[in-house]
């Protein structure tokens, strides 16, 4: 089983700066950073027009059910995903592979420009992450994996005693 993403504030800001200057560059409407069990991390642009919960999950399972064919014809995934619309059109890309960044775009936008975008913002997101770890690792691992790894049985029965 794959650890949990542990991220602080400093990192947060990182990405959310990163999605941002993606957003731009690419010339996109939302771009959202969601982990592979469809937990949304972060997300920038007109996010007020869509629901980012349920685009967030059906993402994710958009992405396992696409392992899954990649599987079937003997491939170990699919890293990009393109869904093309009338109006929108949705790039999906994994990164570090434990995380998959979503762009939506219109036509002033064009793929070949999210693509080369999306290359450049993956390997910074990655350089992030990796900092992530190495932190997560200093910090210690029981630490990093639960903030309320410190409240004891008895704390609890305290609380809830009165």
């Amino acid at each position: 089983m794959e650890a949990g993403l542990v991220m602080y504030e400093e990192e947060f800001n990182q990405i959310t700066a990163l999605l941002q200057r993606l957003r731009v560059d690419a010339s996109a409407k939302i771009v959202f950073l969601v982990d592979k069990n469809g937990q949304q991390i972060a997300a920038v642009g007109e996010i007020d027009t869509v629901d980012t919960t349920s685009l967030a999950s059906l993402t994710a399972g958009n992405v396992a059910a696409t392992d899954g064919l990649a599987k079937l014809i003997g491939e170990k995934e699919f890293s990009i995903l393109f869904h093309e619309g009338q109006k929108d059109n949705i790039h999906i890309s994994i990164v570090g592979q434990r995380l998959i960044l979503v762009l939506i775009f219109d036509e002033r936008s064009s793929l070949g420009l999210v693509r080369l975008r999306v290359r450049k913002a993956s390997q910074e997101i990655e350089r992030v992450l990796k900092e992530m770890d190495e932190k997560a690792a200093e910090v210690g691992i029981e630490e990093a994996t639960s903030p309320f790894a410190e409240i004891t049985d008895d704390d609890i029965d305290a609380l809830f005693s009165e």
